[in-house]
C-alpha cells in the first residue's frame, strides 16, 4: 500500500510534527511504500523522496523537492505533482498526516482527505476540530460524565475587570491556555491576580480564543486509545513532576519528570480511568486512534484534561510507550491504524 505521510506544517509544532514523522516512516520500513510530503512553515506543499534522518533534522527541503497537491476529486485518491512544466499523478491508498497543531490537527488537513474520498489514519474532521478545541472538548466530556476542571474563556477586547473576577472565583492558581493549541505552547500557570492578563496575551499570540481553568490538585495520567467501533487500550501512564507543570520543555527533554509505564495505580482505579478514556474517546467521535488525558486527584477523582488526535509517534513518545506496554510495537501500531482507516473507509 501507498501511504501519503504528512509532515511538518504551519504550526508552531513543526519541528515536533518532524520527529513523529520519522518515526512512523521507520516503523512503516518493509510493510508500506510511504509517499512523503513535507509542508514548509509558510504552509506549501512539497513532494520528496527525503530519508527519517533527513525529514528529523529539518534537512528534508532539497533541489529535487516539487510542489504537489492532494487531488480533490472524489475517487481520484491521487498525488498531483507539479515538476518541469507537467504534472505527474502518484497513486496513494490512504493518507497518514503526522502533523501536530494548528493546520493539521485541528481537522483542515483531515477534512481535505475526507472530501478527496482518501482513507484517513486516525480521527476525522469532526473529532480533530473538537478535540483541539478544549473548551467545546470539556463541555462534551461533561455531558459524558467525566469530572472537567471548571472554566471561561476570552477573546481579545474581553474586560480585565470581569476576567479576574472570574478568576478569582475559580480559586488561584488557575491555568491559562490557548483554546486551539498543542505541546502547551502559550500554557501558563498563574499563582495570583498580577499574573493573570500577561498569561491571557501570552496565550492568544496562539489563537484567538484563551481558556482560564481551575488548577486540578493530582497528577496526569494518560490512555492510548485505538479503535473505531471496537475498543483497545494501552497501558496507562502517569506524569511525576518534580515542580512546576508538564510544559514544552518537560514533554520533550523530561529535565525534571519522569514518565511511569505502566501507571503506579491499583487495578480498579485503572479500569475506571480506562472507562472515562473510552466514553470521551466515543463522546468526542473520535476513530482510529487518539490519547486521552485526565487527572487523577488525591481523592481518586478522574477529571479530564485533554484529548491528542495525532500524538506523539517517536520511538520514546507517550503514546507509543503505552502500546508497547499493552504488547504492541510501533510498527504494529501504524499497521493497525492503517487498517482502522481503511475499515472506516469500507
Amino acid at each position: 500500500m501507498k501511504i501519503l505521510v504528512l509532515f511538518g506544517g504551519a504550526s508552531s509544532e513543526y519541528e515536533v510534527s518532524l520527529a513523529s514523522a520519522a518515526g512512523v516512516l521507520r516503523a512503516m520500513e518493509g510493510r508500506f511504500e510511504p509517499v512523503t510530503v513535507g509542508i514548509t512553515r509558510q504552509g506549501r506543499w512539497l513532494y520528496c523522496a527525503a530519508s527519517p534522518e533527513d525529514i528529523e533534522s529539518d534537512a528534508w527541503q532539497r533541489p529535487d523537492c516539487a510542489p504537489a497537491a492532494l487531488s480533490p476529486s472524489r475517487g481520484d485518491r491521487a498525488l498531483l505533482v507539479f515538476r518541469g512544466g507537467k504534472t505527474e499523478r502518484i497513486a496513494v491508498d490512504c493518507a497518514f498526516p503526522v502533523l501536530h497543531g494548528r493546520n493539521g490537527e485541528d481537522g483542515t488537513v483531515q477534512g481535505l482527505c475526507q472530501l478527496a474520498g482518501l482513507p484517513l489514519a486516525g480521527c476525522g474532521t469532526m473529532a480533530s476540530a473538537l478535540c483541539m478545541d478544549k473548551d467545546r472538548a470539556h463541555k462534551l466530556a461533561a455531558a459524558a460524565g467525566v469530572a472537567v476542571p471548571r472554566s471561561f474563556t476570552l477573546r481579545p477586547g474581553f474586560d480585565p475587570e470581569t476576567a479576574l473576577a472570574e478568576a478569582a472565583g475559580l480559586g488561584w492558581p488557575v491555568f491559562v491556555k490557548p483554546v486551539r493549541a498543542g505541546s502547551s505552547y502559550g500554557v501558563s500557570r498563574v499563582e495570583g491576580a498580577e499574573g493573570l492578563l500577561p498569561a491571557v496575551e501570552n496565550a492568544l499570540r496562539y489563537d484567538g480564543e484563551a481558556i482560564v481553568e481551575q488548577a486540578i490538585d493530582g497528577f496526569e495520567v494518560g490512555c492510548a486509545v485505538m479503535g473505531n467501533d471496537r475498543l483497545i487500550t494501552g497501558a496507562l501512564d502517569e506524569v511525576e513532576l518534580a515542580g512546576g507543570f508538564f510544559d514544552y520543555t518537560e514533554k520533550y527533554s523530561l529535565v525534571t519528570s519522569r514518565i511511569h509505564v505502566p501507571a503506579r495505580i491499583d487495578g480498579e482505579k485503572t479500569a475506571q480511568i480506562k472507562d472515562a478514556a473510552q466514553r470521551i474517546y466515543r463522546a468526542l467521535g473520535c476513530q482510529g486512534f487518539a490519547r486521552v488525558d485526565m487527572f487523577l486527584t488525591p481523592a481518586g477523582q478522574v477529571v479530564f484534561n485533554e484529548v491528542n488526535t495525532i500524538p506523539g509517534f517517536t520511538a520514546h513518545s507517550r503514546f507509543p510507550s503505552m502500546m508497547a506496554a499493552a504488547g504492541m510495537d510501533l510498527p504494529q501500531v501504524v499497521a493497525y491504524a492503517v487498517d482502522l482507516a481503511t475499515e472506516a473507509d469500507a
